[in-house]
């Protein structure tokens, strides 16, 4: 015998003395209202009829009911089967751009921010699906290989920051050509990449780097965040003031979002691209819409128990007792 909620057992134990106290409470209480109205020798006279031992006998089958509800609420098990658990899912890997352009606030609270928070919230409706993480600048890094560890991911994702890559600048095709690294060879479906970046690609050449993650059966899907029209890069000097980046004539630097480049990676993977501004960032509806249509493999099957639900027999009980309870009377026979 086992219980799948184990903890409303504690309330049971707690719940038999606070039961009993409120029934003596009532008691009293009616006791004392009828002596306040009535003489005691003459309510002995009124209520001949009375049987304290029947009113008594109905409190308890009323308690011995709850508890047996509270016990069914517990879900009571016993036996057990086993069954084979099956989990499809895709393999879908999180490019996410880190580099200094990141930090414009044109998305609250900067860019960074605003997608890792995005990612974390969606993996509340990810079922199966293995993910992978890298994080691009100038050069990509492995962030956290394909895995089933959500929690692991989570840790990953949340360590991100524009320094986490020396190198700066931004290299598109660094992330593509690590992500055609990252998955398992010989798969040729069931991959997906999810690249989320402002779109200033500095180095690299991002499209042919898309040909050949095409060539792989990889479907990139693009975010690109931030304004059209370009915002401040915000910096902290070294006495805590707030400045801007600047370039090598003293001005300062405005990153623009670039979507063609992202469109045209999207396109040629047969992917899809959003752009993502305001409230809405794009991830979850790029999820239901299009990633999780996709068709999935079989990605880990095991070995489950399956427990036998017993809560019937408590809760047949407790409605037992209440039927018995309802036909006994409070009066001598």
């Amino acid at each position: 015998m086992r219980f799948e909620s184990p903890l409303i057992i504690i309330y049971i134990f707690w719940s038999i003395p606070i039961i009993l106290l409120f029934w003596i409470f009532i008691i009293k209480k009616n006791r004392s209202s009828m002596n306040s109205f009535v003489n005691s020798t003459l309510w002995r006279e009124i209520a001949a009829s009375f049987s304290i031992r029947r009113e008594y006998l109905k409190i308890i089958l009323l308690s011995i009911s709850l508890l047996l509800v509270l016990c069914a609420l517990a879900r009571p098990q016993m036996g057990f089967q086993w069954k084979e658990i099956k989990r499809k899912g895709l393999d879908i890997i999180f490019a996410i751009d880190i580099s200094k352009s990141m930090l414009a606030q044109d998305m609250s609270p900067n860019r960074l921010e605003r997608t890792k928070m995005s990612v974390d919230y969606i993996l509340k409706d990810l079922q199966g699906d293995r993910l992978g993480l890298i994080a691009f600048s100038g050069d990509a890094f492995l962030q956290c290989p394909l895995t089933l560890d959500y929690e692991g991911f989570r840790v990953a994702l949340s360590d991100l920051d524009v320094d986490s890559i020396s190198r700066g600048g931004t290299s598109i095709s660094e992330a593509i050509m690590e992500a055609v690294k990252s998955y398992e060879s010989g798969q040729k479906k069931y991959k997906v990449m999810v690249l989320i970046s402002d779109g200033e690609d500095l180095e690299g050449d991002a499209l042919k780097a898309a040909y050949i993650a095409k060539d792989e059966k990889i479907r990139i899907f693009c975010i690109g965040v931030g304004s059209k029209g370009g915002s401040l890069l915000p910096i902290t000097d070294t006495k805590g003031n707030k400045a801007y980046i600047e370039d090598q004539n003293g001005q300062n630097v405005i990153s623009h979002l670039n979507e063609n480049l992202l469109k045209e990676i999207a396109f040629a993977t047969g992917g899809a691209y959003i752009h993502s501004a305001g409230t809405d960032f794009g991830l979850s509806a790029l999820y239901r819409d299009k990633i999780s249509l996709m068709d999935k493999r079989n990605i880990k099957s095991k070995m489950s128990k399956q427990y036998n639900e017993r809560f019937q027999v408590p809760l047949i009980l407790a409605i037992i007792l209440l039927a018995i309870e309802s036909f006994i009377s409070n009066r001598r026979l």
